[in-house]
């Protein structure tokens, strides 16, 4: 082939392929921030989140803390970022930039809220929409999520006692200890009803040891001392007896449940 006929034959090629590659690229679509200042993004973001539109304001923050690097402008977006991300449902995202704020911006003033919402995050995890949907108490459900908020929680008040946020802290850590209890408590009541007596003394003893002034300690004692009984071992038995009448002497799990005479003080069942 003449090399002439070669050449009009990818020329005719090419230039339409160049004007659809031109088309395609004036097709793209408008950047809706172009030529707008990080201070005004913010603001616009700060009333998408007053308004509800987090998925917008996610968009903006992001923009803004790209425009603002290494300000403290930036760093009040990435808190407000990882705020959208919770409340538009997306918990990893949210984490992961509260994780990433705490990590670059350990002498921040307002590290003392970071800690807050990175615990409120995990605090909030369980109490879920799918565990109200299935009427689950939140004691039965898995507590990762728990133990993470109490530690941020825990932080909180150890490095800023006298933070706004620490007083609201430490009343969620006092739930979460007592949901934390009674999901041990659960779980040997669970060990328990299923013969299986030995994880049930076991699960129960952690959750004495563990959680001693929960009031979910009473019923694991009375799991610990129906569980011995079961496996014959009347020493630790009547050991876990003695703490519960000594700390719960008005315990239902002693008084009222057999009458004396028909079977020992112990023997609730």
């Amino acid at each position: 082939m003449p090399r002439t006929r070669l050449a009009r034959l990818a020329a005719s090629v090419i230039v339409p392929m160049a004007a659809l590659l031109v088309s395609g690229c004036s097709s793209d679509p408008k950047d809706e921030f172009a030529g707008r200042s990080a201070e005004r993004l913010y603001s616009e973001a700060k009333a998408d989140l007053e308004a509800g539109s987090y998925e917008r304001a996610v968009k903006a923050l992001e923009r803004v803390e790209g425009l603002g690097a290494g300000t403290l402008l930036a760093q009040q977006a990435q808190l407000d970022l990882a705020y959208a991300h919770f409340k538009s449902g997306e918990k990893a995202q949210a984490l992961s930039t509260i994780d990433r704020f705490i990590k670059y911006n350990p002498s921040s003033p307002a590290l003392d809220y970071a800690l807050f919402l990175r615990g409120v995050i995990n605090f909030n995890d369980n109490l879920g929409l799918l565990g109200n949907l299935a009427g689950q108490d939140l004691s039965e459900r898995d507590q990762r999520a728990s133990r993470d908020a109490y530690q941020s929680f825990k932080q909180l008040v150890d490095q800023f006692p006298t933070s706004r946020y620490s007083a609201d802290a430490r009343v969620r850590m006092d739930y979460i200890v007592n949901a934390l209890a009674s999901y041990e408590v659960h779980v040997a009541r669970y060990y328990f009803n299923r013969g299986a007596y030995v994880a049930a003394a076991n699960r129960a003893q952690q959750a004495v040891v563990e959680f001693q002034q929960s009031p979910a300690a009473e019923e694991a004692l009375a799991i610990m001392v129906r569980s011995y009984d079961k496996l014959q071992l009347p020493t630790l038995r009547d050991a876990a007896a003695r703490v519960l009448r000594t700390n719960f002497p008005q315990s239902p799990y002693i008084s009222g449940v057999m009458p004396a005479k028909d079977r020992p003080w112990w023997r609730f069942w």
